[in-house]
């Protein structure tokens, strides 16, 4: 037999249970905070058809040309593992008629794939917390997400580590006029662009002002903006949603070089970024794509939406002093086997009586002083102790773990209101 190692997938990795409760800590305020709002979970297959991510995507996209996992299944048909959650919600929404005459709220959380260079901060299996509205054409709904946002930030501690990049792309027919300028811009420099922005140049020029290539930086700074392209119409709205985030004191930095990757992007677009991330420094990004449903065999339908990602916030989370520790009320002793029957037992009626108690029964044996180690370690309030006397006397030995009390023995048919009082005391 092979003694080779076989380890995690690159770019793939486990999340141990050392780490796991920034991931219950971040989930658990997101989905309260979401629906705080009004917003309902959807919960859309991982695996998808590939034609779902093209058309919705963007054929000319890195993610779809690059970097989605893509094969074919034994009916020879084309599937991948989501690069995104969006496309898959607006299509569960038309296939389900959800957008028919009415508005949707809806949040989703779940692991996505893309096969890229893996970093700190990115993955190639990583994990978003995201929120789609659908079926609201005005800013306010623009401005909600934005405020919703912040409310999370503040929630998980955040607030002072990021900082809102926020843009608007103006219309499609604006947008498509500015990817224009783009390309006579860049075609006539085109021997300063590097190997990816060739490649962007008539696909996705919008793309090559995102590079993160020094030696482009001058060059990007002289193309042209934007905002030179945008309708009355399009800067009004834009200038609704900065008056309303002044309103509101959420500080925010306008960034005329945002302009997100996905073809399906109109008006605002937004980004929340740290600067303690190194080059990963987005955790959260999204904005307004109204032609998307269509785009996918929909009705025209209105849509404003961000994910963000869960491994940065933890990166986040992890420099500062948060205690995660397991909480642990009862850590339960038992000495000779009868003593350790009556214990399962005895740890099952504690949960009937106190739900809310947490209680770990000492299982594989062990000396008197090897449980007490356990216990101490285990960071339980108190530790119950049953051995051959209490079980002849039917009693049981409550030792304090975390304070100086004396150690009691009382009668076991006692033990749940004395219990109830201990922990009682506590709030």
């Amino acid at each position: 037999m092979s003694k080779v190692k076989i380890k995690a997938i690159r770019g793939m990795h486990d999340i141990l249970p050392g780490e796991i409760s920034y991931w219950h800590y971040l989930e658990t305020n997101f989905s309260h905070c979401v629906e705080s709002y009004g917003y309902r979970e959807i919960r859309t297959p991982i695996l998808e058809n590939t034609n779902l991510f093209k058309r919705g995507v963007g054929e000319t996209t890195d993610i779809v040309e690059k970097e989605m996992y893509t094969f074919a299944d034994r009916n020879n048909e084309s599937l991948t593992l989501r690069p995104e959650g969006t496309a898959g919600v607006v299509r569960a929404g038309i296939e389900h008629s959800l957008f028919y005459k009415q508005t949707q709220r809806l949040w989703y959380h779940g692991f996505n794939f893309r096969y890229e260079r893996p970093q700190k901060g990115r993955y190639r299996q990583f994990y978003q917390l995201g929120v789609e509205a659908f079926g609201m054409p005005g800013p306010d709904i623009d401005i909600e997400l934005l405020l919703l946002t912040w409310r999370f930030w503040q929630q998980v501690g955040l607030a002072e580590d990021l900082t809102l990049e926020i843009n608007t792309l103006g219309t499609f027919t604006e947008r498509q006029q500015y990817n224009h300028a783009l390309v006579d811009y860049f075609s006539q420099h085109s021997d300063k662009l590097d190997e990816d922005s060739q490649g962007r140049l008539h696909k996705n020029p919008l793309r090559i002002l995102d590079s993160k290539n020094p030696e482009m930086q001058t060059l990007i700074a002289a193309a042209p903006i934007l905002t030179e392209f945008l309708s009355e119409d399009s800067q009004a709205r834009f200038n609704k949603i900065c008056q309303a985030l002044d309103t509101m004191q959420i500080p925010y930095r306008v960034n005329p070089r945002l302009v997100r990757g996905l073809d399906y992007y109109c008006h605002t677009v937004f980004e929340w970024v740290s600067d303690q991330l190194g080059a990963q420094g987005t955790v959260c990004a999204g904005g307004r794509y109204d032609g998307l449903v269509a785009q996918l065999g929909g009705e025209e339908v209105p849509a404003f939406g961000f994910a963000m990602g869960i491994e940065r916030l933890v990166l986040l989370l992890q420099q500062q002093t948060l205690d995660f520790q397991q909480h642990l009320d009862i850590y339960l002793i038992s000495l000779g086997e009868q003593a350790q029957q009556q214990a399962l037992l005895l740890a099952e009626q504690i949960h009937d009586c106190l739900p809310n108690i947490a209680i770990l029964n000492n299982c594989g044996g062990g000396s008197f002083k090897s449980q007490m180690k356990r216990a101490d370690k285990s960071g339980a309030k108190i530790a119950l102790l049953l051995g051959e006397d209490e079980m002849k006397m039917k009693k049981i030995s409550i030792k304090y773990l975390r304070e100086q009390r004396e150690q009691e023995i009382i009668a076991l048919a006692d033990l749940p209101a004395t219990l109830q009082q201990i922990f009682a005391e506590e709030k």
